[in-house]
């Protein structure tokens, strides 16, 4: 592609002269030549970079805020990143998914973001108490954190003290799809697998949270005055868009099970079904899994069977969940 003004070629033919021909008249009062055909403004051409709707980096950040409510509807963020920054006593809700979101230099707040495609990264950051859904989940010189998370990586902090971590509870009417748009699965959750960059020898910079906590103890719903109202939240476990599960806490029971689901229209609903009754009964879940498998993979966890299971596996990902019971522990794993 040429420069806008720059020479077009020329080639010489015996027939034709393929010089521009601009038509001059000449006048009799004056020797000056006047152009004519070419002389009309043309409208400026238009890419289609020039057509994208302007983005204002001010509606993708907070900033320097005390004592408020503020956040994000859902639709409003449509997988942009987001920032967050030096904030006090405030509460933040973010109800949409984003591509990746840094929260820096904030105290006193309560936070709730929703699904994360990317990585959340809380930095110089006090007193939070935060419910996270995210690839990735990272601290750096942070104190006293309460989170309730989802994540589908391990967890990491680094030059941080008094941090605590629970399952994700938490549920709006968008989420479900938010995760779907995030390219999460709410089957994957290593929310208790915590890596310290940074331990100090005879102390524990993080710990599990009680299993009684409860999100509404820790970051209450949006105020009834609030841009927020129209939004159903509910933090009700049994309503929770993630299973609540066990995680790394301490066993009650010797005896588990494993339940597998291969793909199919309906295994996501079924596994829930499955997830609820069982808790109903008593049943403990302690950790969901949604992976792919190989044959070879097949034939390594299931032995004897696998030959009959080949086939199932090829159509997609298997789900799998695993349980306590109490005292008998269940455990069930889905797979595509």
């Amino acid at each position: 592609m040429g420069c806008f003004f720059s020479k077009k070629s020329k080639r010489k033919s015996d027939k034709e002269d393929l010089t521009p021909t601009t038509t001059t008249v000449e006048t009799t009062t004056t020797s000056n030549a006047v152009p004519l055909g070419n002389n009309t403004d043309e409208a400026p051409k238009q890419y289609s970079w020039d057509k994208r709707e302007k983005v204002d980096p001010k509606d993708y950040m907070l900033t320097g805020l005390k004592d408020v409510t503020v956040g994000r509807l859902p639709g409003k963020l449509n997988g942009q990143q987001f920032v967050i920054q030096e904030c006090e006593n405030c509460n933040i809700y973010v109800f949409d998914h984003s591509a990746t979101i840094t929260i820096d230099d904030c105290v006193n707040c309560r936070i709730v973001l929703g699904p994360i495609k990317g990585s959340v990264f809380f930095r110089d950051c006090k007193d939070i108490k935060c419910v996270v859904a995210c690839q990735q989940f990272r601290t750096r010189d942070c104190k006293k954190m309460e989170v309730f998370l989802c994540c589908a990586t391990q967890p990491i902090i680094e030059s941080s003290t008094g941090m605590k971590f629970g399952c994700f509870q938490y549920y709006y009417p968008e989420l479900a799809f938010h995760f779907k748009d995030a390219g999460l699965s709410i089957f994957n959750n290593n929310w208790s697998n915590i890596h310290d960059f940074t331990p100090v020898s005879g102390e524990n910079n993080w710990s599990l949270l009680p299993e009684a906590s409860a999100v509404q103890d820790a970051v209450p719903a949006p105020d009834a005055e609030s841009e927020f109202k129209s939004v159903r939240i509910s933090s009700d476990p049994t309503r929770s868009i993630v299973p609540l599960t066990k995680g790394g806490r301490r066993k009650d029971s010797e005896e588990s099970c494993l339940f597998v689901f291969f793909a199919g229209e309906y295994t996501t609903a079924n596994a829930r079904k499955l997830i609820d009754e069982a808790t109903a009964k008593g049943f403990v879940l302690v950790q969901t899994k949604e992976v792919s498998m190989h044959p070879e993979d097949v034939k390594r966890v299931f032995q004897n069977s696998a030959e009959d299971l080949v086939e199932a596996v090829t159509r997609g990902i298997l789900l799998f969940v695993f349980f306590f019971v109490v005292f008998f522990v269940c455990c069930c794993l889905l797979l595509r």
